[in-house]
């Protein structure tokens, strides 16, 4: 009986020992002990550059802040500075920001939460086979996206937009030509996407090209197009048409249309509408 009275007498003890060094450790402002996962149990989601996260850390509301990972993958985290976390998981990413307070000296004990808060899909509207939201890897291109969409229309543009938010608050508008990225010939970088991207496909614009051409018709309007490559698309001229008798209508500014004589090397515009004339001899 003597021995056991001891035994919890020293239980005892130590559970109020225990009790006043975490009051103690509260007091003092230090971080919430934390949990270590189990092996294997790491999420697979991974911050990348772009993505817009909430940052927290324990017993400091000052320091609590929604920033964007930059291009090169650093946040800004307040004392510390800059800290690279892309290609981190949150979990790991909050390490890193924790061992940055820590060696800085700024914290004793810091305890630092991350969450993703960017909407990590990106959109393709337009001129594609099925438009909506797609979650794709974090090095998909546009040409991955676009072929998760299932493709582009017959009816649409070359130059397709990707509108991309900014850390600071303001949507930018990057003009992507989509026969300079299938140029093998002249290979152009990939654009890559970052989550929260939207990508719009446009309409692409027409011309309308009638009289002596064997396919009077309007087509799709390519990039750079000219004179002669619209009466090669039209079928060629007819017998009684003529090569240097081609006269082009162009909509001006104010919605009336404006006629001149065009050479076979003149560029064509948007709306513009051919008219190939009867030879004269």
């Amino acid at each position: 009986m003597r021995a056991a009275h001891t035994y919890l007498l020293a239980f005892t003890v130590f559970g109020a020992c225990l009790c006043a060094s975490t009051q103690a450790i509260a007091a003092d402002g230090a971080a919430a002990p934390t949990v270590a996962s189990e092996p294997g149990t790491e999420t697979s989601l991974q911050i990348e550059p772009g993505d817009e996260i909430n940052i927290q850390v324990y017993g400091q509301p000052d320091m609590t802040s929604n920033t964007y990972v930059s291009d090169t993958g650093e946040v800004r985290v307040a004392l510390a500075g800059a800290v690279h976390i892309a290609g981190l998981s949150p979990a790991l990413a909050a390490q890193r920001i924790e061992t940055a307070l820590r060696d800085g000296h700024y914290l004793l004990n810091p305890h630092v939460t991350i969450t993703i808060s960017s909407d990590r899909r990106i959109s393709v509207i337009g001129e594609v086979k099925n438009p909506g939201r797609y979650t794709l890897d974090a090095n998909a291109t546009v040409l991955d996206l676009l072929a998760s969409a299932g493709g582009t229309t017959n009816e649409a543009s070359d130059n397709i937009y990707v509108l991309r938010r900014e850390a600071s608050g303001e949507t930018t508008r990057l003009p992507v030509n989509l026969r300079g990225l299938l140029d093998e010939s002249q290979p152009v970088a990939p654009v890559r996407l970052r989550p929260g991207d939207s990508v719009l496909v446009p309409r692409a614009a027409q011309f309308r090209i009638y009289g002596e051409v064997k396919n009077p018709s309007t087509y799709r309007l390519q990039t750079g197009m000219r004179v002669f490559e619209a009466l090669a698309l039209a079928g060629g001229v007819t017998e009684r048409g003529s090569r240097h008798r081609i006269e082009i209508q162009r909509k001006q500014p104010d919605g009336s249309y404006k006629g001149f004589k065009a050479k076979l090397d003149a560029q064509i515009e948007p709306g513009d509408v051919i008219r190939v004339k009867e030879s004269i001899f």
